[in-house]
């Protein structure tokens, strides 16, 4: 209950805070993958034609979607692969069940050569290269934390590694010790070194 009546007051931070500083709405982590806040549905053109977009994996549950973002239905309409893994926003992280299906679903849209070994295909159709993008509300904790796994999964690092890369591209990022435990979990499950 906590998390709904916080959403909205929440996102206008999050805006405010890309309008006063230098943070911006989304940042662009690989050839693949985008980790972002919210996308509003008046982005959806930029990120299609601009950042080659394909797919976009959400975090939030299906009421944070409602107003400004798209839905599933919406995104197909525009040509976009939809995958919503719903997670409580500030008191919960991604279960690991959550994180390889968000694995997978990235894994699809990798160029050929470059798919994720460890990673089944099954239940996926593959798709030619194009990016995905990752959100959650503000793009700095449940939606890092699967982006994190990614970047384990694809590059062989530890949880750490992955971590100060993304903070390479996106400042602002936060993983609290849940996270943390999530990705320590995720790579002693799936990461060979």
């Amino acid at each position: 209950m906590f998390a709904r009546v916080t959403f909205y007051p929440s996102l206008f931070y999050n805006v405010m805070m890309e309008k006063i500083t230098s943070r911006r709405w989304y940042d662009r982590i690989d050839d693949t993958v985008i980790l972002g806040a919210l996308p509003f549905q008046g982005m959806t053109r930029q990120l299609r034609e601009e950042e080659n977009l394909k797919g976009v994996v959400s975090m939030n549950e299906s009421y944070e979607l409602k107003i400004f973002s798209n839905d599933a239905e919406k995104w197909q309409e525009h040509g976009i692969e939809f995958l919503q893994l719903a997670t409580t926003d500030i008191f919960e992280t991604p279960d690991q069940e959550k994180l390889f299906e968000g694995v997978k679903f990235i894994n699809r849209f990798l160029p050929m050569g470059a798919k994720l070994s460890g990673v089944p295909t099954e239940g996926y159709a593959p798709i030619n290269s194009g990016s995905v993008y990752v959100h959650c509300k503000a793009g700095r904790t449940r939606s890092a934390t699967l982006v994190g796994c990614y970047l384990m999964m694809k590059n062989g690092w530890s949880p750490a590694e992955a971590v100060e890369y993304m903070r390479s591209k996106r400042q602002h990022i936060l993983l609290h010790t849940k996270q943390w435990e999530a990705l320590d979990i995720f790579h002693s499950q799936h990461v060979r070194t």
